[in-house]
């Protein structure tokens, strides 16, 4: 009798709990690596603050692949899987068949509307390989589930809305939100009323003012290894004119650089939410934010940087009245789920580091390329040319391509080569990734970021600390070290168990978690698996 009143009670929840969200806000913060959102924590009161307050907060999430990068963080979150699976190994390629670099969403066959045609600009979902947790929802909804994604990023906004959902980016060259004709053969209503508001423009000629007294701020503003571009200079006040008498691309990039840039894209956002109706029924919908300013600041000036700390503080404000808008879009929190994450972190400068006493330097891909070269011609001719693109090597010549030479050798020759410089911890052929013994666990990552048709002929790891960067200042990423790979991943609203979860989990799960909390299946590629705890608590 007592099982039964229980198994009656438990049906008669079900339905009630098996109800999905009206909305799922997914917010990306690019380059919140774990280590800066926990240093800036503590003055976080707003939007973010409340976030991880309320929400099941995971501080410790590791990318498993080595190439931590814009285009492939923002895949493997929205199809839970791993670059070889979905195929975006990286923001750009090399193409073997002209040797020259290639944008990661480039697609001749579907330009980007409104703007002027640029050859290999990002434009379409083309060469993403697998399904999107956009494309699941409009699929398991018989397309009545609506899927929209925002950035000031193409290659951001297009990995988080697949093949069928809706990409809109920020086009510095024109000022204004675009999309490609994949998606669309006109502007709907919502963005033409975006873009005529003209929001950067109000900001033309004003300066990024600290936000709170200078002596809130940890470390020096002015710092020789900081970069200078966009006529933004290094030190507070930073003017935002670009150098220009009036608007033009200059411009755009340093108000792309600024915390207002986070103001535009939750104007965007708010503009989704009401031209699509985004919420407004029992039908789940999809919104994905991913707020770019953080990594085109961090890229400037660094993570310790001033900058830094005042954009995250701007942030903190920005995703309050993000967030406000999304609950009242749904009806009430009850009706929505949040998820915040990142799509990689990044490195201090290298020379900030080195000052500290790391084993820190910067080197330049273009002279690693002609060292490189110079070597294999040595051993195999003058029409061997190697070139390096992050953590890949590309061969190319005609001797290699009419096979009068090894290929094989030629390839195991620039790993040897590479795996003997100092800044280099290991390198392996192509022919060995899968074989060669992984002794410290070093090719694990290179092997999961590997898809042959895009990778390099070459794959290597640099030593903890060194930057591979082209510039003599600002910062980058794209290491699998834990400044790079280690991200924040937090989980809100309808049905969060809330609470601080020390365990480790990798990003692919994100994914395959909304998915259950949505009430449908995964991506089809998914790898990754549902958090449990963030339902039950345990």
């Amino acid at each position: 009798m007592i099982r039964a009143l229980v198994l009656v009670t438990l049906l008669a929840a079900l339905p009630a709990s098996a109800k999905p969200p009206r909305l799922t806000l997914f917010i990306t913060v690019d380059a919140l690596g774990s280590d800066v959102l926990l240093r800036n924590r503590p003055r976080l009161q707003g939007g973010l603050g409340q976030l991880l307050n309320a929400g099941a907060f995971y501080p410790y999430a590791r990318y498993g692949y080595a190439k931590c990068r814009t285009a492939p963080g923002h895949t493997t979150l929205s199809t839970g899987a791993n670059p070889w699976r979905h195929g975006i190994t990286d923001n750009r390629w090399v193409d073997r068949a002209t040797a020259k670099p290639v944008n990661s969403f480039m697609d001749p066959a579907h330009p980007v509307l409104e703007v002027p045609l640029a050859p290999g600009q990002d434009a379409s979902p083309a060469n993403l390989q697998v399904e999107t947790l956009a494309d699941r929802l409009r699929v398991a909804t018989q397309e009545r589930g609506k899927a929209v994604a925002v950035s000031l990023k193409s290659r951001a906004a297009i990995a988080l809305a697949g093949r069928l959902g809706q990409a809109w980016w920020f086009d510095d060259n024109v000022g204004k939100f675009v999309s490609g004709t994949w998606y669309t053969k006109e502007f709907p209503a919502w963005v033409k009323e975006l873009n005529a508001r003209k929001i950067p423009e109000s900001y033309f000629g004003k300066k990024w003012e600290l936000s709170r007294p200078r002596s809130e701020y940890v470390g020096e503003d002015d710092r020789p290894y900081e970069a200078e571009s966009y006529g933004l200079g290094r030190t507070f006040p930073h003017p935002l004119d670009g150098g220009l008498p009036s608007p033009g691309l200059t411009f755009y990039r340093a108000f792309g650089v600024s915390p207002y840039s986070h103001e535009l894209l939750v104007e965007a956002a708010k503009a989704a939410l009401v031209g699509e109706g985004l919420g407004q029924d029992d039908v789940p919908d999809l919104l994905a934010v991913s707020i770019s300013g953080t990594d085109l600041t961090f890229h400037e000036f660094g993570p310790y940087s001033w900058e830094m700390q005042d954009t995250l503080l701007r942030l903190d404000k920005a995703l309050g009245d993000l967030i406000a808008a999304a609950e009242r879009a749904a009806g009430g929190r009850g009706n929505l789920v949040i998820v915040l994450t990142a799509d990689h972190g990044g490195a201090a400068a290298p020379e900030q580091w080195a000052a500290q006493g790391l084993p820190a330097q910067r080197v330049s891909p273009g002279a690693l390329s002609q060292a490189l070269t110079q070597e294999l011609r040595k051993q195999f001719g003058d029409d061997v040319t190697a070139t390096v693109e992050e953590l890949d090597v590309y061969l190319s010549g005609k001797s290699l391509e009419g096979g009068k030479v090894d290929g094989a050798a030629v390839r195991r020759a620039a790993a040897a080569w590479l795996a003997k410089q100092p800044a280099v911890v290991t390198a392996v052929a192509r022919d060995d990734l899968f074989s060669a013994p992984d002794v410290a666990g070093q090719l694990g990552p290179l092997r999961k970021g590997y898809f042959p048709e895009r990778s390099g002929d070459v794959l290597y790891l640099l030593k903890p600390f060194v930057l591979l960067y082209a510039d003599a200042e600002g910062t980058s990423h794209g290491t699998p070290y834990s400044y790079d790979s280690q991200v924040p991943v937090v989980f809100a609203g309808k049905g969060i168990k809330p609470g601080t979860y020390l365990t480790e989990m990798d990003p692919v799960d994100v994914a395959s978690t909304l998915s259950a909390l949505l009430e449908m299946g995964m991506p089809a590629s998914a790898e990754g698996k549902p958090r449990a705890e963030v339902l039950t608590g345990k």
